[in-house]
């Protein structure tokens, strides 16, 4: 088996379908690890003949990938997240590298269109992203974090033809609702890593951010929805701050 296609979910109805249309036709297997999804995702993934579907309880991102990797029978596996869709450069890419028998790299990074909002922004932190997507068995797994996990592999790591199209929020209820999960995580996070919250920072850090993104990363050349991210930013970083300072003030 050479190519494993593996992915986290957990009500994913209105994405998983466009994501296993995009790899069914390169993929030997889809591994699909669900969190108990209360959707129709795993009804969803019983159309596709390719999906092994393995549900198994979330205790983080970094612990659920992990899994995920743990259940793959493929040489490479390539790694999208459910609101990802592979285009077809990058499928002729990883068509071709595994089927070479000692490959120039092992691990690849691939570049992302991140739409936010219906809009593919350029700006602000947004564009020109890279991110590892696909890599050889054996040769890569991520941190146990909870949240924002690293990914970890001591490969040297190439830069993989073709593009990923990342469509991150539906809408703004959306984009809220998965800020609020995120900050709420990240937060946890930072506690167990003696992370320290105060005023000076809930003040002046999100200030910083709203300054990097709009100004310095250029965001205002995305136009309005560039400055809907900067603001969206600066308060992700107002948010868990102060749920840090709340969970710090509780022990």
């Amino acid at each position: 088996m050479r190519l494993s296609v593996a992915v986290i979910t957990f009500n994913e109805e209105k994405n998983i379908e466009r994501l296993l249309n995009s790899v069914n036709d390169i993929a030997d297997e889809i591994v699909v690890v669900d969190s108990f999804s209360t959707d129709k995702t795993k009804n969803i993934c019983g159309k596709f003949n390719k999906v092994k579907f393995v549900p198994h309880q979330f205790e983080g991102y970094g612990p659920q990938k992990n899994f995920a990797i743990e259940n793959c029978a493929g040489k490479w596996i390539f790694f999208p997240d459910a609101d990802e869709i592979i285009d077809e450069n990058a499928k002729k890419s990883i068509s071709q590298i595994i089927l070479q028998e000692d490959p120039l790299f092992k691990v690849y990074n691939v570049e992302f269109n991140n739409i936010f909002l219906g809009k593919t922004l350029k700006h602000g932190g947004w564009g020109k992203v890279w991110r590892e997507r696909f890599f050889m068995r054996n040769l890569a797994k991520y941190s146990e974090d909870i949240v924002h996990e690293e990914f970890l592999t001591k490969e040297k790591i190439g830069k993989l033809q073709g593009r990923i199209n990342h469509y991150t929020y539906e809408n703004i209820h959306h984009h809220i609702e998965k800020s609020n999960k995120y900050t709420s995580m990240m937060a946890q996070k930072m506690f167990r890593n003696n992370k320290k919250s105060s005023v000076a920072k809930i003040i002046f850090k999100p200030a910083f951010q709203f300054l990097k993104s709009y100004f310095l990363r250029l965001g205002f050349l995305d136009g309005l929805v560039g400055f809907y991210a900067a603001v969206t930013a600066s308060f992700y970083t107002f948010s868990k701050y102060m749920k840090l300072y709340e969970i710090s003030q509780k022990k």
